[in-house]
């Protein structure tokens, strides 16, 4: 009995008869040398020939091949792409570069598809759309097929099709998220073929270095994962370390980035950052983002770059008349409906919402720090940023603390009020209670 995949094999020249894989040879073949493909075997065919027993054992060995290559694929993600003008295909296309957005706001993720529905409407069609998590896995957003519509995870109840007319694919996705960020897949497929897009979901914000109380290098992967987080951020990638030091980061430790390398940037280069470099067009030595590559994520331990957007609330600034410790900025924040600001959250005040303070206050981690955006003297030198005074001890009464009020209440401090204890000596009728402050002209 033949084996099943010799039902269409290709006989012995001698014979004169072919099979369809030998007349798509022949026709290929007619093409290239003109000839016609009746011509095209009869100088293909020799006396030489393979014959029977030949074929049989390249058959056998094929099927003894496909175990194995199905195997090298499981775990990979098959996308077969369709080129415009074969019959009934898909053809997918999505916005070049990349779409903008920041946390909070609402985007559309661009992507159309051309079908060609003669014999197929497009009910029949399935969207589906996924993040890149890594480079072979993808995590489920969204899948319609024809009325049918289902958002996954994170995603419910934020994400939905645009629909805005027939091979409209576009997603519309609301409440943008830090963890939206990345890429997507946006697959279009019919009964037999599909077709991919891909989308590039970039975010405003702000990149900013950090490290816990304990010191510098003191953090493995995971635990930079957590610092962000708690901070009100997460692992900024590379792109985003490269376009923060195209804009003047300049910072000489080495920190986690989320793709699990270490690099830091350096705007001005120096020798114990990487060494002084080659020689600029304008004289000067060049700087550039240092890379250590792919670290060991359970065991190096380095610092982190975090990257955080916009806020949904405001930061502002209380300042008493005389210093508190960390506990009683707790209490302070806490009277006034709002919460001691985190790092992620002070960065982002100033970048993007321009707060200007010389001063320094208690922030949620026991560091404490101040914003400048107009650089002046006695406030940190000659650039904008994000001053860091360290990790005092939090017993100590030393700062007055920047707080994080959510959206919706009214700014605690309009015009140029700031806030103290009222009541003789700095004390409300004697009391320490923190909601006696009051508004204070500072």
């Amino acid at each position: 009995m033949r084996p099943p995949l010799l039902a269409g094999r290709r006989p012995d020249c001698a014979t004169g008869r072919t099979s369809w894989p030998d007349r798509c040879a022949r026709a290929q073949l007619g093409k290239r040398t003109g000839r016609s493909a009746g011509a095209t075997t009869r100088m293909a065919c020799a006396p030489g020939a393979l014959g029977h027993r030949a074929l049989w054992a390249v058959a056998w060995g094929l099927l003894l091949l496909v175990p194995v290559l199905a195997g090298a694929q499981r775990g990979r993600k098959k996308v077969v792409h369709v080129l415009e003008g074969e019959s009934g295909s898909v053809v997918v296309q999505t916005a070049p570069g990349q779409v903008v957005s920041h946390r909070g706001g609402t985007i559309v993720l661009p992507c159309r598809y051309h079908y060609e529905a003669a014999a197929h409407g497009h009910d029949g069609v399935r969207l589906k759309w996924t993040k890149v998590v890594d480079p072979l896995a993808f995590a489920d957003v969204f899948v319609a097929l024809g009325p049918q519509h289902r958002a996954f995870g994170p995603y419910r109840g934020r994400a939905e099709l645009q629909n805005d007319g027939p091979g409209d694919a576009s997603l519309v996705l609301r409440n943008v998220t830090l963890q939206d960020y990345g890429r997507y897949e946006c697959e279009v497929t019919n009964e037999l073929e599909d077709d991919v897009g891909m989308v590039k979901l970039d975010l405003e914000g702000v990149v900013f270095p950090y490290h816990p109380r304990g010191g510098r290098y003191k953090m493995t992967f995971v635990e930079a994962q957590r610092a962000c987080a708690e901070q009100d951020g997460i692992l900024a990638s590379a792109e985003q370390l490269h376009a923060a030091w195209r804009d003047g980061l300049d910072w000489c430790n080495a920190g986690w980035l989320r793709d699990g390398s270490v690099q830091y940037p350096v705007s001005h280069a120096r020798e114990p950052c990487g060494g002084t470099g080659s020689t600029g067009a304008g004289g000067g030595t060049n700087g550039g983002v240092r890379n250590y590559g792919y670290r060991h994520n359970a065991e190096e331990r380095y610092d982190a770059f975090c990257f955080t957007s916009n806020l949904p609330g405001r930061v502002f600034f209380l300042k008493p008349l005389r210093p508190v410790a960390l506990a009683g900025a707790v209490r302070a924040c806490a009277a006034r409906g709002a919460t001691v600001a985190k790092v992620g959250q002070l960065f982002a005040a100033w970048k993007l919402q321009l707060l200007d303070r010389c001063t320094a206050g208690w922030l949620a981690d026991g560091s404490a720090r101040y914003p400048i955006v107009n650089p002046r003297t006695r406030c940190g030198g000659p650039r904008p940023g994000v001053r860091s005074l360290g990790f005092p001890d939090a017993s100590r009464r030393l700062f007055g603390v920047y707080c994080y009020r959510a959206p919706g209440a009214p700014d605690p401090a309009p015009g140029g009020w700031g806030w103290g204890w009222a009541g003789g000596g700095g004390w409300a009728g004697g009391s320490r209670d923190p909601a006696a402050w009051t508004p204070l002209r500072v």
